[in-house]
């Protein structure tokens, strides 16, 4: 399959409506120029719902002021990289009408096929972890922020060659810093940036939070990954 042919799917997708779940129908993903980082993260909100731009609202300001300091810039890095989610639909308000509702695990595994088909078309060097749908992708959902955030899991290429679809953590090796391999793929969590998220703001979890991104510059100098 090629990447035009799974946009198509994607957006005439209607599986989560047609199983009875309350979405707002439309996938919300990009893809750059040359991809080799691919983001992933929970699901689209209100605001990305109708401009179809992934991190679209103040949750995409706090994010690319944080890749920022990993050094992309969010034009360049939009213009070069993949964006993605969970779940490709805007889900909807939470029913007590704060925030947005989280995807069910029925609506992820309706999309959980579309996410393995962009991994394997795009085969990114680098993916970061969005949030805790995403980041519960590859860590098991025990993993605490705390014992996450500025870590990496490092996949040497062996992992990767038979399929670029690798979620099995027994196959990757869990690091601090890069490395300086030639090739294999890093997979670094990121907490959520939304603003009703308090977890950034504690002191403990922002030096967290900054160690996660000097290693994404490491990586991005390293592999040059611009």
């Amino acid at each position: 399959m090629l990447l035009p042919t799974l946009h198509h799917q994607m957006r005439q997708c209607r599986l989560c409506a047609e199983a009875g779940h309350e979405i707002v129908q439309g996938a919300v993903f990009s893809m750059g120029s040359n991809p080799r980082v691919l983001l992933i993260g929970q699901a689209p909100g209100v605001t990305e719902a109708v401009s179809k731009r992934p991190f679209n609202a103040s949750s995409g300001q706090r994010l690319f002021t944080w890749l920022a300091e990993a050094g992309w810039e969010e034009g360049p890095f939009r213009g070069t990289h993949y964006m993605t989610a969970v779940t490709k639909c805007y889900p909807g308000k939470h029913p007590n009408g704060k925030g947005d509702r989280v995807p069910s695990p029925a609506e992820q595994a309706l999309c959980r096929p579309y996410l393995e088909q962009e991994i394997r078309l795009i085969n990114p060097r680098l993916m970061i972890l969005v949030g805790k749908l995403a980041i519960q992708l590859l860590y098991p959902a025990k993993a605490t922020l705390q014992e996450l955030i500025g870590t990496a899991a490092y996949f040497p290429p062996s992992a990767l060659t038979a399929d670029p679809l690798n979620f099995d953590l027994g196959r990757a090796k869990q690091v601090t810093q890069f490395g300086g391999e030639p090739d294999g793929r890093y997979v670094v969590p990121l907490p959520h940036p939304s603003g009703a998220s308090l977890w950034p703001n504690l002191p403990a979890n922002k030096a967290l939070i900054g160690r996660a991104l000097a290693l994404l510059a490491a990586i991005r100098e390293g592999w040059e990954l611009g």
